[in-house]
């Protein structure tokens, strides 16, 4: 038995394969059996936070498409069209249980801005302590490729810390993570503890989408390792089970349970650098720079070999090595252009080039957060 008695928080993630049919249409009778779990957890006092898939799927069922559609423009139109339908049946679904929903749409640029983002949390706080269960799904509707989240496997790993919950559950089509696919291999087994996400973890997952959602084994890995980084726990279950989720926070042996304890804990700054913001450019660094960041070192204007991109100070930019890695990401204390006219230079020569100084650094160490995967 799993011991869960430190959740009192979770976020439940359902994609469009537990909500619809064999043809892509919602089911309302696959959703009341998720509303059901989710109604017995509420009772037993822990808060519930729900990312919903679906509103591309309703969008199909009310026009009777056959497929979803490929082009961003008519995807945006499907989402639109659905949103409110199925806002309609969670909220009259919700109601049969006496609880209450809220809607909330998001897009990456909403976590990138931190007074944008620390709104939504004070929002999405009072919309819980209301007892209201807030229901948010990515803004389909007005997202465009390069800023769009891309998977609501994804956004439900940056939603947990804006709640401060100590769970995210990722409710799929399939038992959890196998060491092999198991529409493949018949022998394949199902993982059930997870302790830590690294290379070797990574080459269990095989890809894939299925023909109504977005997500596949490597986006719901990745999204383990951004709640791992947090210090939080993460669990996949197969919804096709119409107890799993309760089964799951009662402590049985259900699923895949991507376990935080022992993974790397960021603080809530330190997670916003590394995975809630959109880098505004890149800065590419010599090899001394690059050993002195890895040791978590300020970078100095000395070690800076060439500025990619156009970018404001208090952005949040990559650190990259001279092949191209990634080895840190962080807030510049200089604009792009200034960046330029210093790189290369000691740091006592950049009040004479730029006429001011307010840092030796470029980017200091509190504001360095280091690509631990190199």
């Amino acid at each position: 038995m799993r011991n869960l008695d430190h959740v009192s928080h979770i976020v439940v993630k359902v994609g469009s394969t537990s909500l619809c049919d064999s043809n892509g249409i919602l089911n309302k009778e696959k959703i009341l059996k998720l509303i059901l779990q989710i109604a017995y957890i509420k009772r037993k006092g822990i808060k519930v936070t729900l990312v919903s898939s679906g509103a591309i799927s309703a969008g199909i069922g009310i026009l009777n498409l056959d497929e979803k559609p490929k082009e961003l423009n008519k995807k945006q139109a499907l989402a639109a069209i659905g949103q409110a339908h199925l806002m309609q049946i969670y909220e009259d679904l919700f109601e049969l249980f006496h609880l209450k929903c809220a809607q909330i749409l998001l897009n990456h640029d909403d976590f990138d801005d931190r007074k944008r983002l620390m709104n939504l949390s004070n929002a999405l706080g009072a919309i819980l302590d209301y007892d209201v269960i807030p229901i948010i799904n990515e803004n389909d509707t007005l997202a465009v490729e390069e800023i769009r989240v891309g998977d609501n496997d994804t956004l439900s790993a940056l939603v947990l810390p804006v709640v401060d919950a100590q769970l995210l559950v990722l409710v799929s089509d399939i038992d959890g993570l196998y060491d092999d696919n198991p529409h493949h291999n018949p022998d394949a087994h199902l993982i059930h503890e997870v302790d830590g996400i690294d290379e070797h973890i990574m080459e269990f997952a095989k890809d894939t989408s299925s023909q109504f959602g977005t997500g596949g084994m490597v986006t719901k890995l990745k999204a383990a390792k951004v709640v791992n980084d947090y210090g939080g726990d993460m669990a996949i279950i197969n919804g096709q089970s119409e107890t799993a989720l309760i089964d799951l926070i009662e402590g049985k042996d259900v699923g895949t349970y991507f376990s935080g304890k022992s993974g790397r804990t960021l603080s809530s700054r330190q997670h916003w650098i590394m995975y809630r913001s959109s880098p505004k450019g890149q800065l590419i660094v010599d090899d001394g720079a690059r050993d002195a960041v890895l040791k978590h070192a300020s970078l100095l204007p000395t070690g800076i070999h060439e500025v990619d991109g156009s970018f404001m100070a208090g952005s949040v930019i990559d650190v990259m090595s001279k092949d191209h890695q990634l080895l840190a990401r962080g807030i510049v204390n200089y604009s792009s252009d200034e960046i330029k006219l210093i790189k290369g230079k000691q740091s006592s020569q950049i009040e004479g080039i730029l006429h001011y100084k307010d840092y030796d650094e470029v980017i200091h160490a509190d504001n360095l957060v280091i690509n631990k995967e190199i």
